[in-house]
């Protein structure tokens, strides 16, 4: 008996020196895990899970504005009156042409007609050359401040367009009707694009014929 106190004793000691196996259905060994471990397992596995099935958000980009319509060009026109000085163009006038040249209708290059009238004052003809010349004066400006002169058309009309009476219904002159009358009507057409038909090839024209083929 006590030889065999001290092998006792060392098999003792080596059996508590063995780890804790796991669980193994296999040999039917069980070995209890401590559940703080397991918690923090449980909640890992649960945090990858949602990673997982949280879909990948992607930038938004900024709100892109349409492109808003260029605004539509309209033909424009004005009265440049010649009352109070029926052969030189006034402050008034001046400043109607200068809104005239501001125009849209004006920078898109467009045809510009003149047309010239006068009061029934005088005879047709001094009445057609008066005319005439107002609308000399408006091309003159509107040159002078840049508008080419190959757009601008001179139509002398005379007193055949009245827009006020001339005289009153007792036949005296009517000095605002005639004042009224004494203008130049501007008119800026929009530009037409033309756009030139192809060119033919001329049969006649040796160019135009095929190279003969190398032998």
């Amino acid at each position: 008996m006590t030889k065999l106190a001290p092998a006792l004793l060392l098999l003792g000691a080596l059996c508590a020196c063995q780890p804790p196996e796991a669980n193994d259905p296999a040999n039917g060994t069980n070995v209890a895990v401590d559940d703080a471990d397991n918690a923090v397992s449980v909640m890992a596995g649960a945090n990858e899970s949602a990673n997982a099935a949280e879909p990948q958000r992607s930038i938004l980009r900024p709100e892109v504005a349409e492109p808003e319509e260029p605004p539509k060009i309209e033909p424009a026109q004005a009265v440049i009156g010649f009352g109070e000085t029926p052969m030189k163009l006034d402050d008034a006038a001046r400043q109607a042409l200068d809104a005239l040249i501001a125009t849209p209708a004006m920078k898109a290059g467009g045809p510009i007609t003149l047309r010239g009238h006068s009061d029934s004052r005088g005879a047709d003809g001094d009445n057609k050359v008066a005319s005439a010349k107002r609308a000399e004066l408006v091309r003159d400006y509107l040159v002078e401040k840049g508008v080419a002169k190959d757009r601008i058309t001179l139509i002398a009309i005379g007193e055949g367009r009245p827009v006020a009476p001339n005289v009153r219904e007792d036949g005296s002159d009517d000095p605002e009707g005639q004042a009224k009358n004494r203008r130049v009507d501007v008119t800026v057409a929009l530009p037409t694009v033309m756009v030139p038909p192809p060119v033919a090839p001329n049969a006649a024209d040796p160019a135009a014929k095929a190279a003969p083929k190398s032998q």
